[in-house]
């Protein structure tokens, strides 16, 4: 059996960059494995999160993913915190996991910055309750972009030791799926940076819950440069802003960035950000109507979680079962 595990934070608003970049892969994914999908919001609070926004987003999450083609009957769909297996097999991985491990984990570097002393222990080993979200279902597969190959990588060091330490063939050791260059969406203010929930500027993003107005206005405001869009792919090389809409194009399209090229290059900008506009607001305006409708009835959402919450609990509590088992935790 091939199981998938894969989250989203509720934090912010979902953009175009996890659409393309996780969402809609999770989509396609459904028909070839067993998938296990979680809002994680345990995750969202190892910085500190407004009560009343978190369920706001936790819901927001919930029917973006929904609305994009998730489907939560055939799929298991809920929220982190509704299950327990999360918090207690983190914890043994706290005890199976190694300082000097986490010590490498360059995401909390990032994150923390320079007051790295003042950052709460839940951003530190949250590496450890990621782990814990996979192993705890088993999952065989991860969904994941560069940025988190290394705790992948740190979740099958984990799961190895916990087998080694404990001589049993407890956990599989997950294998990534990365998907193409071409979903890595950058920031519409700066084609250096990856799109962000947490840049400051709104026009730096296209939000999952944008409007057709508002689409159009940040794809024209969207940074570029002076000349026309090149004809060969060679000619978007310098040219983050460039590269990053056509981009964009290809993935909305679902061609390749060669097919993309083909198509507008030698386009003035002012004549391609209509071409894209028209392609985004086709291709988003369906999942943005989907997600109004959804948020409009969050009894809807709450039940599609519950549902989700006991079926997770239905596969997750025998593997913690299990693992107390091989700990030598007594069970009354």
């Amino acid at each position: 059996m091939k199981r998938i595990f894969s989250g989203v934070q509720p934090t912010g608003n979902l953009h175009l960059g996890n659409y393309l970049g996780a969402i809609r892969n999770w989509v396609r994914l459904q028909n070839e494995y067993e998938c296990i999908f979680c809002v994680v919001d345990m995750h969202a609070i190892t910085v500190w999160q407004d009560p009343h926004e978190l369920k706001k987003a936790t819901r927001e999450v919930t029917a973006s993913f929904i609305a994009a083609g998730i489907d939560p009957e055939k799929h298991v769909l809920f929220n982190q915190s509704a299950v327990p297996a999360h918090a207690q097999l983190a914890w043994v991985f706290n005890c199976v996991a190694r300082i000097g491990w986490l010590n490498r984990m360059t995401q909390f570097k990032e994150k923390a910055g320079k007051h790295r002393e003042n950052a709460s222990v839940g951003l530190y080993a949250y590496p450890n309750l990621m782990a814990a979200d996979i192993l705890a279902y088993k999952a065989t597969h991860v969904p994941v972009g560069e940025d988190q190959k290394q705790h992948l990588e740190l979740s099958r060091d984990i799961a190895q030791k916990f087998n080694n330490d404990f001589e049993a063939d407890v956990f599989p050791l997950p294998e990534p799926l990365i998907f193409g260059s071409a979903t890595r969406v950058m920031s519409l203010r700066d084609g250096t940076k990856k799109m962000s929930k947490s840049a400051e500027s709104d026009f730096s993003r296209i939000n999952m819950t944008d409007s057709a107005d508002t689409i159009a206005q940040k794809i024209r405001k969207a940074k570029t440069d002076p000349e026309p869009l090149p004809e060969s792919l060679e000619g978007l090389e310098s040219r983050p802003e460039a590269a990053n809409l056509v981009g964009i194009y290809a993935a909305l399209r679902d061609i390749d960035r060669d097919q993309a090229i083909a198509e507008v290059g030698g386009k003035p900008f002012s004549e391609f950000k209509g071409i894209l506009t028209e392609v985004a607001v086709e291709h988003l305006a369906p999942i943005n109507a989907r997600m109004r409708e959804l948020l409009d009835d969050p009894a809807q959402i709450d039940a599609v979680l519950h549902r989700g919450m006991e079926r997770a609990r239905a596969i997750s509590e025998p593997i913690i079962d299990e693992v107390y088992e091989k700990v030598g935790f007594l069970k009354p």
